[in-house]
């Protein structure tokens, strides 16, 4: 038996030998690399955080399996924001301190929101790492002169501009309600969707601001409605949208609802509930559905023990365009890495080849518009 037992033995290290050699999977042998992946992970933006970071895991997971980033393991350090602009500050002051003290650490892929990116960046960009944003929108994050920050989503200038035309020439909207939340995010976009749409002829006929999480819109729905709109436009998130679009609903108000890419949710529809029928949502990406195939979607339940949702494929082609970048430059020195990408002729991923312009834009900035069919997202746009 024990004559047995070594002779397996033996089978099994020439059969690994030999599977090194045809090319078999290699492991990471010299040490490991940090990506932070910072987004809100708890509270009410809980899921597009998870979501993000869900598709950052998978990604590293498949560099790994491939050898890793220059023969380093990438490991995913999970840092919970709470979409919060204080806590996203302390967190960045946490990896700088960490920055130094033991493994590497070669980037962010974070933040989820606007606001909280740019309390991030004043601390990121004087760090030697990397920030891709999957999401953030706000137009002036690419306008400070930040070498070390990219975002693989549109900015809202390009949203403004592709949602405008679509309410006014696919919907035939001349006169529109205007409503977005107090965060950077829905303030800026909210003024670029007004300006959009006065450059097509149609008139603002009213203009509201409310706060991030409210969920009860009686004043603003009598303003809305005394306004006589034919369509309503919302800035905002998914904990704002759904309830503003039920009470308008309930208030007889049935005109087109186009919501902005924050609230491109589940959460959107099942807080909605009947009134969720026929809104529409613009979006930085297709639904991971449409983007990836079955392989990939088991491989991200693997690992997250869950189904991709809206951004897992956000999160996912942000850490290629990371790992991109660093095999060009064949470095983990931030400014080489940021260098490599902006000269990358593109980085095949789910969202499309990216292009990046010397402020870390998108050159080619895709919009996309979802409809609510039959209780699911169906894309209606482009």
């Amino acid at each position: 038996m024990r004559r047995t037992i070594r002779g397996m033995f033996w089978l099994l290290v020439i059969g690994g030998l030999l599977l090194t050699a045809c090319g078999g999977p290699k492991e990471p042998t010299k040490g490991e690399v940090l990506v932070y992946v910072a987004a809100p992970l708890s509270g009410f933006q809980a899921n597009a955080g998870q979501t993000v970071l869900g598709g950052a895991r998978l990604a590293a997971a498949q560099i790994n399996r491939a050898g890793g980033l220059n023969g380093y393991k990438v490991t995913i350090v999970a840092m919970d924001d709470e979409s919060d602009s204080d806590v996203a500050t302390e967190i960045a002051r946490r990896i700088r301190s960490a920055i130094g003290n033991g493994p590497t650490v070669l980037g962010v892929i974070g933040h989820l929101n606007s606001g909280q990116t740019l309390a991030a960046m004043e601390i990121y960009k004087d760090l030697d790492l990397v920030v891709i944003t999957p999401t953030a929108s706000e137009v002036s994050l690419t306008q400070k002169g930040y070498r070390n920050f990219f975002r693989v989503n549109a900015n809202d200038a390009a949203q403004a501009q592709v949602d405008a035309a679509f309410l006014v020439n696919n919907l035939g909207a001349k006169r529109v309600a205007v409503v977005y939340n107090d965060d950077p995010y829905g303030i800026g976009l909210g003024k670029l969707i007004t300006a959009e749409l006065q450059a097509l002829g149609a008139e603002v006929v009213t203009d509201l601001q409310v706060a991030v999480e409210q969920s009860s819109f009686p004043d603003e729905v009598a303003r809305i409605k005394a306004a006589r709109p034919d369509a309503v436009f919302y800035a905002g998130y998914e904990v704002e949208a759904p309830y503003l679009r039920l009470d308008l609903v309930d208030a007889g108000v049935t005109v087109p609802f186009l919501a902005s890419d924050g609230a491109f949710l589940a959460a959107t529809i099942d807080e909605a509930g009947t009134a969720a029928e026929g809104i529409y949502v613009s979006a930085f990406g297709p639904r991971p559905q449409a983007a990836v195939d079955e392989t990939w979607i088991k491989e991200y339940q693997a690992v997250e023990y869950r189904n991709p949702d809206t951004y897992s494929i956000n999160g996912y082609s942000a850490m290629e365009v990371l790992a991109a970048g660093v095999k060009e430059a064949r470095s983990f020195e931030s400014a080489q890495v940021a260098q490599a990408i902006r000269d990358l002729p593109g980085v095949e991923t789910p969202l499309g080849t990216l292009r990046f312009d010397a402020n870390g834009d998108l050159q080619e900035q895709k919009v996309y518009i979802f409809q609510v069919q039959e209780g699911d997202w169906v894309q209606v746009y482009p």
